[in-house]
């Protein structure tokens, strides 16, 4: 885990504990623009190419701003009390309604995530969801940027990712959190799914839409004004998730 995925994560940490989810709010209290934090959150990319990040000096402001030990934003912090505050809002709900259908959900493995009982799925990094399909990967508490209410559609270890820059608009926005079931086979897919696809020497996998025509399968941006359309899915592509749900801030 590098420092921008630390900072990146203390910032949503930071942004949900003390202006309560609210990056308006946070922004004032830090002394820097709303904007620059949703591109850093977003990742959107700068006219070098590269995504937005927590820089030193935001970094300097955030821990300056709510009394913070200097370094505080550098370190990996497991956020307990943050797990504990969406647990508290949750558990109940969650609990009564698998106590009425006499089951408990089944969607997050245990052996890989120590929060599973929480009745929640993790929201991770699109990074970590390249290595997800990898059985022996390991689910850490710095991994987790959030947690939502368990989708059953995800199936066992299913998770959350943030959507990230316009490929998918309309339909989907930046900072929507769509999730996904890892555990899919060919036979369940069909025309028009979207689906999270891992490349060959990409960092990331992307987010598209399936197209199949016979034996041949095709990935798709729905934006129409996005300059990279159609194309075929290569040998080197492999199709790790697929999307089965979506929730939008509001």
């Amino acid at each position: 885990m590098d420092i921008s995925e630390i900072r990146m994560a203390n910032l949503l940490h930071a942004i949900n504990t003390y202006a309560n989810g609210s990056q308006k709010d946070f922004a004032e209290k830090v002394g820097t623009s709303p904007a620059y934090l949703s591109q850093i959150i977003n990742k959107t990319l700068g006219k070098s190419g590269k995504p937005a990040t927590v820089g030193n000096a935001l970094a300097r402001k955030i821990e300056t701003a709510f009394e913070l030990e200097r370094g505080w934003m550098d370190l990996v912090h497991r956020h307990d009390e943050q797990k504990k505050a969406v647990n508290a809002q949750l558990n109940d709900l969650f609990l009564m309604k698998n106590v009425l259908e006499g089951r408990r959900s089944k969607n997050i493995d245990l052996t890989k995530n120590p929060f599973s009982e929480t009745l929640l799925i993790p929201l991770i990094s699109w990074h970590l969801a390249k290595e997800w399909i990898d059985q022996d990967t390991s689910l850490q508490g710095h991994h987790v940027y959030e947690w939502h209410p368990a989708n059953q559609k995800c199936g066992e270890n299913g998770y959350v990712l943030s959507v990230q820059g316009h490929s998918m608009a309309p339909k989907f926005e930046p900072g929507d959190r769509i999730y996904v079931k890892p555990n899919i086979q060919t036979d369940e897919l069909k025309t028009d799914d979207f689906v999270i696809v891992s490349c060959a020497g990409d960092d990331e996998p992307s987010f598209k839409k399936l197209i199949i025509e016979g034996k041949d399968c095709y990935l798709q941006p729905i934006n129409p004004n996005w300059p990279d359309q159609i194309a075929k899915l290569t040998d080197d592509c492999k199709i790790i998730g697929k999307v089965v749900g979506m929730y939008r801030k509001i």
